[in-house]
């Protein structure tokens, strides 16, 4: 428990990979960080309800660069970070049916860059993907670059680095009351006051209730609920071999995990910020799309659950200092991309926030900051 009156350098506020990842990074480069978190666990919304890939295909252009940026950590995370590979490669194919076909059109004039993307018809698709039910897509985008990420590894990993370089972790620690006084800002938690000349916003879904309560400018950040659950595989089928199938308009996926069909409806349903629940409609949806699509008969559902994706109208994360009020940094809107661009963002913003300048490697995956900064055209509409 901390101490009323306890000063930190920056406090950062949510324990979701955002948070965590930065925290990690700030307390490495030896500023006094703590990290502030309202649930009883670290990850208890998002960040543990993530069923993450890496893809660096995947999302907005700014989200696709900073993707990219961080395919070096998960690679090689620094020495003790965890003890087992964070990637595990997977194809992907991004599948049409003939009355979509423009839209994979669009995704490959997009990607024409990706060495990883290629363009495989209907019959092709059909003999490695045979799950699929004969006729249904007429084309695919098939995709080698994609790998699953272990989200656990990588969270717990970014919470083990933090504490090592001295970070403090307080949890229950859900803000009350935010104010600026003599250039510090005064947090008020169950746990105590803390008092940071900054703070970082990590809050998820909670970040734009987060920044009202501290002055800043309104983002327009709109929590979307998603629903995922736990479907058995027809008898004979090789997972091993299964890519990551996603809709090309993401009205579904399906992907192999832990020997079971994780599925999920790919739906985005606005909710206020809480602790979301499945919704049965969802299930039901999902449950007819995958039948729709593949050959499977779904009897029976196992452990249904939902986690808030939260989003900007452009769907590129909000980083960066407010422009309202001193020491106030956005760290929100990652949407479903938080987990595969938590490296890239968290090296940014810790650069950012040091003073320092934009890390060269981040910066040649042709990220432009003005594309991700609060100040940037569209927000809080």
């Amino acid at each position: 428990m901390a101490e009323t009156g306890t000063f930190f350098d920056i406090a950062v506020i949510g324990a979701g990979i955002a948070g965590a990842s930065v925290a990690a990074e700030l307390s490495g480069a030896g500023i006094r960080t703590v990290l502030l978190e309202q649930e009883s666990q670290p990850g208890y919304h998002t960040t543990g309800r993530s069923a993450a890939v890496y893809s660096p295909i995947y999302g907005p252009q700014p989200i696709r660069a900073l993707t990219r940026a961080a395919l070096g950590f998960f690679q090689t995370p620094p020495d003790g970070f965890c003890q087992r590979p964070l990637l595990s490669p997977i194809d992907a194919a991004f599948i049409a049916r003939t009355d979509q076909l423009h839209h994979l059109e669009a995704m490959q004039q997009d990607l024409a860059d990706a060495k990883t993307v290629h363009r495989v018809t209907g019959a092709e698709l059909q003999e490695r993907l045979p799950l699929l039910r004969a006729g249904y897509a007429a084309a695919a985008l098939w995709d080698t670059g994609t790998s699953e990420i272990d989200v656990a590894a990588l969270h717990q990993g970014y919470l083990r680095m933090f504490k090592a370089h001295g970070g403090v972790l307080i949890t229950r620690a859900g803000v009350t009351a935010l104010s600026r006084v003599a250039d510090l800002w005064q947090i008020e938690t169950p746990q105590g006051v803390i008092a940071a000349p900054v703070v970082v916003n990590a809050a998820g879904a909670w970040a734009d209730a987060l920044g009202q309560m501290a002055g800043a400018e309104r983002i327009g950040l709109t929590p979307k609920r998603r629903t995922a659950l736990m479907i058995d595989a027809p008898d004979g089928t090789d997972l091993r071999k299964l890519p990551l199938t996603i809709d090309i308009e993401e009205q579904f996926y399906l992907k192999p995990d832990a020997g079971k069909l994780l599925v999920s409806p790919a739906n985005e349903d606005p909710e206020p910020p809480c602790d979301v629940q499945p919704d049965e409609m969802d299930i039901a949806i999902c449950v007819d799309r995958i039948e729709r699509a593949f050959g499977v008969c779904v009897k029976r559902v196992e452990s249904p659950w939902a986690g808030l994706r939260s989003f900007v109208a452009d769907k590129a994360p909000v980083v960066g200092f407010s422009k309202q009020v001193d020491g106030f940094y956005w760290l929100a809107g990652q949407g479903g991309y938080g987990i595969q661009s938590a490296p890239g963002i968290a090296q940014y913003a810790a650069a950012e926030l040091r003073g320092a300048a934009v890390p060269a490697h981040i910066l040649a995956e042709n990220l432009d900051p003005a594309s991700i900064c609060p100040a940037r055209a569209g927000l809080g509409q």
